[in-house]
């Protein structure tokens, strides 16, 4: 149950550094590129048999290179399509179709590789080694393409960032960081001090850190001078869009915490003489995107009158709250101390990919459209944020669930994504004010 608030904090973190070189220093396409090579030489890393001290540096590389990778390469699929191109949802929906081919083929292809590629060369063991390896290699490749890719498809502007900073303010940012470090060395020691420096604690202050980053950023850009009247105004729109997708991703993330653990706990693992783990539930989001993506893709390329991005969020809010309804049901039927059919977990992750298809790959898309020139990739890491602004308050809540209260979690945490949609119809003609023409 602990487990997500480390994601959130590197999600937290990472993205907004990654943003930020990208519009100060590097650019987006050299940040992206950094950001491969430093994941590709952290499964370098993990393929190497050294023990715990190769394992903490690959994660260190792995989260950096994630950092510098996430945000920008988000916002440059956006800088392919004008604002006004009808291709752009179209264009965001298959950039997530193959982010999730990758998702689904490594739970299989990681063992696979672990296992002696099929010819058992390790004996009985799982040498992960091997697996991790595949990784690196896919990089590798990745990178290969991405640098020829480059060359043929994108514009020079790539190269340059958006708002270069000078030596000055150079200077200060790294005063500030600086100052960042020491005071949230001071906190973690002042914890040691009072004896409250345990995990409950760590993630709480973690949560703190996630909801108030989001608050800052959004009040710097509505008050910074480089930002225009008009994109001020697009920032403001993109407010309740932020909080719908925190909503919206708090529930889809908790499919490897709570529903991990239903399938663990109240789930038949078998369908007649076929056999699976709990860890198999994992391979229903993306291969649930997959098929999805397609069917989405038409629609939007083809719905003439189809509704604009604030109308698709109400709508996935729905959804997304209807997957945990959905999950109310079993306990509601037969009683929480008995163990249930699969299918409801099949059911569960059936709606909220419909809802990841109305908000994720939508609100990449609005996300480039409404950002400010000078914050474009800072302003793809909020997107990012609201993953983790929902994960830590995920982290908070989460706690509460337990097999006894199963009923009363999955109904009160649907019900609030569902009056949040309610919420979000009333206000689709106001935020589409305030997009200033972004549609």
């Amino acid at each position: 149950l602990h487990g997500t608030p480390r994601r959130q904090r590197q999600m937290c973190i990472r993205d907004r550094v990654g943003g930020w070189l990208s519009d100060r220093v590097w650019g987006s396409r050299k940040t992206v590129f950094y950001g491969g090579v430093l994941i590709m030489l952290g499964h370098i890393v993990l393929a190497l048999p050294a023990g715990v001290t190769a394992l903490y540096a690959s994660i260190a590389l792995i989260v950096v290179g994630t950092g510098l990778l996430k945000p920008n390469v988000s916002d440059m699929v956006g800088g392919l399509y004008s604002v006004e191109d009808r291709r752009r949802d179209a264009g965001f929906s298959i950039f997530v179709f193959g982010i999730n081919l990758g998702s689904f083929l490594a739970p299989w292809l990681v063992p696979w590789a672990a296992q002696g590629f099929g010819f058992h060369i390790f004996g009985n063991e799982m040498n992960f080694h091997a697996g991790f390896s595949l990784a690196a290699i896919g990089m590798f490749f990745g990178l290969v393409q991405y640098v020829w890719g480059c060359k043929k498809y994108l514009s020079p502007d790539s190269l340059t960032p958006n708002d270069p900073i000078d030596k000055g303010d150079l200077l200060n940012i790294i005063k500030w960081v600086v100052i960042g470090f020491v005071v949230i060395a001071l906190v973690l020691a002042a914890m040691a001090g009072f004896g409250q420096l345990n995990v409950d604690n760590v993630i709480t202050l973690l949560t703190i850190l996630a909801i108030a980053l989001p608050i800052y950023y959004f009040v710097m850009m509505l008050r910074s001078s480089k930002v225009t009247k008009v994109e001020r105004s697009r920032v403001k729109a993109y407010i309740p869009l932020f909080f719908a997708a925190a909503i919206f991703w708090g529930i889809e993330e908790s499919g490897s915490v709570v529903l991990a653990l239903f399938a663990a706990q109240r789930t038949v693992l078998h369908i007649g003489n076929w056999h699976f783990t709990a860890a198999n539930f994992q391979s229903l989001n993306p291969l649930f995107i997959m098929i999805l993506t397609p069917i989405f893709v038409w629609l939007w390329e083809h719905w003439k009158k189809q509704p604009t991005a604030p109308g698709k969020f109400a709508a996935g809010l729905v959804f997304a709250g209807l997957s945990y309804m959905w999950m109310a049901l079993p306990g509601m039927l037969y009683g929480t101390a008995g163990k249930v059919s699969p299918f409801w977990l099949v059911g569960s992750w059936f709606l909220v990919e419909i809802a990841e298809m109305l908000i994720s790959p939508i609100g990449l898309s609005i996300t480039t459209k409404l950002a400010p020139n000078a914050y474009r990739s800072q302003m793809m890491s909020m997107w990012f944020m609201a993953d983790a602004t929902g994960q830590a308050v995920n982290a908070q809540i989460v706690k509460f669930y337990s097999t006894g209260t199963e009923v009363q979690y999955f109904m009160a945490v649907g019900l609030v994504s569902v009056a949040f949609a309610v919420i979000m119809f009333f206000l689709v003609k106001r935020i589409n004010v305030l997009m200033e023409g972004v549609h």
